[in-house]
């Protein structure tokens, strides 16, 4: 093959000029895309485009039928424009993919590469004789790609007239200087706005627009608000000088006025910014760089709830400027303050889709409109909308192109319109595309790798397994769960000892490595479970019916047996690849009732009392070991089968069961862990859970001090975990709960990681008080432990070993995904949870009991038990002016009435629709009644009357199907989302 070098200067890290050395080897087989192109060989089956198939133009600027070749400006900021259904056929050079590689990496295409009604086709143009290009010694980068994009453009256009074809190729850029001499040398070019605007009703497209530049320009003369963000340069020599330090800004949930920078290293403490002026025009999830204050402006949160959006915020920063010097006064005296920065550059974007709603307009002259998106941490942001009258009842999609100096508002463009506000539909959309939820139908080619059906167990299989079907194996799960992971079995032997097995669907079996299937099972990294759905991370072929362990099936499993003696303890362990017949498939309740039931003796029943005597001794074992068991707000929502409506939301039930099955699935994790960690020390894929630093304990530790108790949380996990045991009221039975749904919140992500990336000391699982952990148990619904298999499996028999499982940079990138995926699957469940409690209190009024979390400065923030609900009361806009805050003892005080954390309350729910696009729960004390500022208790008649509605409605179906129940974040269907890490309760995992 003929080769080509080039040659350029690069900026090394220790800033001085490098010769960096390009090699590329010129190619004459790469195709053009087209399909049955005569001219190409089509060696890899690669091509996507039917010229029999490209429609006439949808835009008057062009007559013929054509493809469209895109250049990089267009890809990187026009996508949301490019989504349209009439753009296709669409020709992408791998010169664009190396210039946006450089910037923001490949992830811009997915949208793209798996939309096949578009046939997009990457074209190899760096590596083909016929369009390969050298760059010449008076050119720049840029000049360079910008004549290897025509070049190629060229290429198509010849390549066309030889195929005696009326397609034409048309080249879309949006720099009016590359479109000029596209046009002089023959090409038939457009900027994408003069080509949309020949489309039949423009005018919402043109809305879609990126137009950063543009603004920034239109911006440049107002004067300046914020200062001016370092260079990249300038940035990278202070970060290398110590002056800066770089993290992720992570702005409160409690008050928008304040953030902390997550700085890299886990057990660095991090920088407090206060104010919008520090803030810098720095967004939720940007990497930014940070410069230190000095010590003696450093700062602290200011223990007000602030949810208003971005209006008076200046104004509310200078009126408060002598209550902050008070506050930062005491704060100091207390000893806590906290290091204090601002934010002198942005790293990194983190660029995402915001839903929210807009604004009603304050002048009909100007096109502006104020967007405010759903998430209360992001800003206000300014569209520039031709077609805004019919979007205000609207729940729409926008994002943020750039945010100028002068602007108070950071700049974007309308992306698209979702639906009616408080549409279940609608709403549900939102929250997928909020939290970056892949939702998309499974496409033909992940459909094309699934098993043929009727699926049967061949002979091969059955020489190649262990067959367990001889064995009592039953599954427990909650109820509607679809997707059964796991199954158990419990044998006597005849020397008193027990087998023990924990059987896991085999999805390993039907996903083959590198697959389409596979490749979208990665990408997705765990099924997500909303209150009225279920994001698949696998087609329901195998999550629902071919994988899943449904009783009285014949189905594939790995499984994990022991032999234990009379203490659980392990004598022995194999692992095997297996048949399986699950005898049945059983509810926590089920399993309970057959539990408690003394006349049931038949073998599910006599498995399922030794698996429970079992689990009591590991979990004992594993408690005195200094697993923590904490707490969270668990709910399940009773909903009509047919029209989706909630008939009723409680308290979900608990039973022993739910341990048992906890302990095996932690046991089987945990021997699997040290299995692979043996075979494959530098690519095992594991799991950690990072101690916390002993600073994020400090809300915790201060409210439960106030009461007296002590929660030692400087001497590891054990310490902690008895100090909770003792923290007891008995006059407030709900307070130990309380105190460890606090504990949870202080917690830290746990995280995937490769083995060969972190030292083994940082290995350990800080909740379960294991020093090596990963997730093995539920394939189904998590990539992870899919991985965990293959590994598994290669680890019994090496033949199995496939060379990406060897890859340890590429197991590294796949690990961050797992993580932002599960992260994101966890937000958008309590989202729905939230979304679905709200929709639950439409015209409905009721009085409930109610805790104290925390007093702040301005409100009282609250949880409500019975339907696992945080809200708030703000008290400092109360009509009567008794009510203080005690600064000292962090407590409200109202005459004789003292209002602390934890306290009970009562408190009447209802929602709020005043501002008719902007609907919010609203929670109203009612006792103890403090004058001027309490309401009157519901009459007992209304109170009656609203539980016996309640009743009425979850009565009143007697043509329906049934309910469906689902669980606090899905748990009810996932039914192992929680229960593997941390007790069934623990919101770090």
């Amino acid at each position: 093959m003929p080769l080509v070098r080039e040659c350029q200067f690069a900026l090394a890290k220790k800033q001085y000029l490098v010769k960096v050395r390009r090699d590329r080897y010129i190619r004459d087989d790469i195709c053009c895309g087209i399909v049955d192109c005569k001219l190409c060989l089509d060696v890899w089956n690669l091509n996507l485009i039917k010229l029999d198939k490209v429609q006439r133009s949808p835009s008057k600027v062009v007559d013929s039928r054509h493809i469209l070749l895109l250049d990089t400006n267009i890809i990187r900021h026009q996508v949301d424009v490019l989504t349209d259904e009439r753009f296709s056929n669409i020709i992408i050079c791998n010169t664009v993919l190396k210039e946006l590689k450089q910037c923001f990496g490949q992830r811009i295409f997915r949208t793209f590469l798996t939309d096949e009604k578009k046939a997009v086709y990457i074209f190899k143009n760096e590596f083909f004789r016929g369009t390969c290009i050298v760059r010449n010694s008076e050119e720049t980068i840029d000049e360079r790609n910008d004549r290897a994009i025509r070049h190629a453009a060229m290429w198509y256009r010849d390549h066309l007239k030889q195929l005696d074809s009326d397609v034409t190729v048309v080249l879309l850029s949006d720099d009016e200087q590359m479109v000029q001499r596209a046009v002089d040398e023959g090409l038939l070019a457009f900027t994408l706005e003069f080509y949309v605007s020949g489309f039949d009703d423009s005018a919402m497209l043109l809305d879609k627009f990126w137009r950063g530049e543009s603004k920034k320009r239109s911006f440049s003369e107002g004067s300046a608000l914020f200062d001016q963000h370092l260079t990249l340069e300038e940035m990278k020599l202070g970060l290398a000088n110590g002056l800066y330090k770089l993290g992720t800004f992570q702005v409160s949930r409690e008050n928008y006025l304040e953030a902390h920078v997550i700085l890299e290293d886990e057990q660095d403490r991090p920088i407090f910014i206060e104010g919008l002026l520090n803030f810098n025009r720095a967004i939720q999830n940007d990497v930014v760089v940070v410069q230190m204050l000095p010590e003696e402006e450093w700062s602290c949160p200011a223990s007000v709830l602030r949810l208003q959006e971005f209006e008076s915020e200046f104004l509310l920063e200078k009126s408060e400027a002598e209550d902050r010097a008070q506050r930062l006064s005491n704060a100091r005296a207390r000893g806590d303050i906290e290091p204090t920065g601002k934010v002198v550059g942005i790293w990194h974007r983190a660029c995402r889709t915001i839903c929210g709603v807009l604004e009603p307009a304050s002048s009909t002259i100007s096109n502006q409109r104020l967007f405010t998106p759903s998430d209360r941490r992001l800003p206000r942001v300014l569209l520039d909308l031709s077609e805004a009258a019919h979007l205000v009842d609207q729940r729409i999609v926008a994002t943020i192109d750039c945010w100028p100096i002068s602007s108070r508002y950071p700049i974007g463009h309308f992306v698209r319109e979702l639906g009616k506000i408080g549409d279940r539909q609608t709403e549900n959309e939102a929250l997928l595309l909020e939290h970056d939820v892949p939702h998309q139908c499974f496409s033909k080619s992940v459909l094309d790798c699934l098993p043929e059906v009727p699926w049967t167990i061949t002979e091969k299989d059955l020489q190649e397994r262990e067959d367990l079907r001889h064995l009592t194996i039953c599954s427990v799960d909650p109820p509607g769960c679809t997707d059964i992971d796991d199954a158990l079995h419990c044998v006597q032997l005849v020397n008193g000892n027990f087998e023990v097995g924990v059987h896991i669907a085999d999805v390993s079996h039907f996903v083959i490595p590198n697959s389409a299937l596979d490749q979208e099972a990665a990408n997705r990294g765990t099924t997500v479970y909303l209150v009225d759905q279920r994001i698949d991370m696998l087609p329901d072929l195998l999550s629902s019916k071919l994988c899943s362990l449904l009783a009285e099936n014949d189905r594939f499993a790995f499984s994990v047996i022991w032999e234990l003696d009379r203490n659980a303890k392990i004598l022995k362990c194999r692992f095997c690849k297996s048949i399986i017949r699950s005898k049945m498939a059983l509810t926590y309740a089920d399993a309970q009732s057959r539990l408690d039931d003394p006349n049931l003796n038949d073998a599910v029943t006599v498995t399922l009392r030794n698996l429970n005597n079992l689990s009591k001794l590991l979990k004992k074992r594993r408690l005195e070991r200094g697993a923590l068991t904490l707490a969270s707000t668990e709910i399940r929502f009773d909903i009509d089968s047919e029209t989706m409506d909630l008939i009723e939301v409680q308290a979900k039930q608990m039973f022993e069961t739910n341990s048992m099955v906890e302990e095996f699935m932690l046991l089987a994790n945990i021997t699997v862990a040290e299995k692979i960690y043996t075979e494959f020390p530098q690519v095992a894929l594991l799991r950690r859970h990072p101690p916390p630093p002993v600073s994020s304990y400090e809300p915790v530790v201060k409210a439960a001090s106030r009461l007296g108790f002590e929660l030692v949380v400087d001497r590891g996990g054990k310490a902690l975990a008895d100090s909770l045991n003792t923290a007891v009221l008995e006059a407030n039975p709900y307070f130990n709960t309380m105190l460890r749904m606090l504990t949870t919140r202080c917690m830290t992500q746990a995280l995937y990681f490769c083995s060969g990336s972190v030292p083994k000391e940082l290995y350990v699982h800080f909740g379960l008080a294991s020093p090596i952990y990963t997730h093995f148990t539920s394939p189904i619904r998590r990539y992870a432990d899919l991985v965990v298999h293959r590994l598994l499996s290669a680890a019994l028999d090496p033949s199995r070993i496939v060379p990406s499982m060897l890859d340890r940079r590429r197991l590294e990138l796949l690990c961050q995904n797992l993580n932002y995926r599960h992260r994101m699957a966890q937000y958008a469940g309590r989202a729905s949870v939230s979304l679905n409690t709200h929709l639950f209190f439409k015209n409905r009024l009721e009085q409930l009991e109610a805790y104290v979390l925390f007093v702040r400065r301005n409100a009282l923030q609250l949880l409500i038990p019975k339907y696992g609900l945080e809200s708030f009361i703000f008290y400092d806009q109360a009509p009567c002016n008794t009510i203080t805050y005690d600064d000292d003892e962090c407590c409200l005080r109202a005459g004789e009435i003292t209002i602390r954390n934890f306290d009970p309350l009562l408190v009447q729910v209802c929602v709020d629709e005043s501002v008719p696009h902007r609907p919010k729960l609203q929670v109203k004390l009612v006792k103890p009644f403090i004058s001027g500022f309490s309401v009157d208790p519901l009459p007992v008649q209304q109170i009656s009357k609203t539980v016996e509605n309640n009743l009425e409605k979850s009565n009143d179906q007697p043509q329906r199907t049934g309910k469906r129940v689902l669980n606090h974040v899905g748990d009810e269907e996932d039914g192992k989302k929680r229960r593997e890490d941390f007790s069934h309760a623990l919101a770090t995992d």
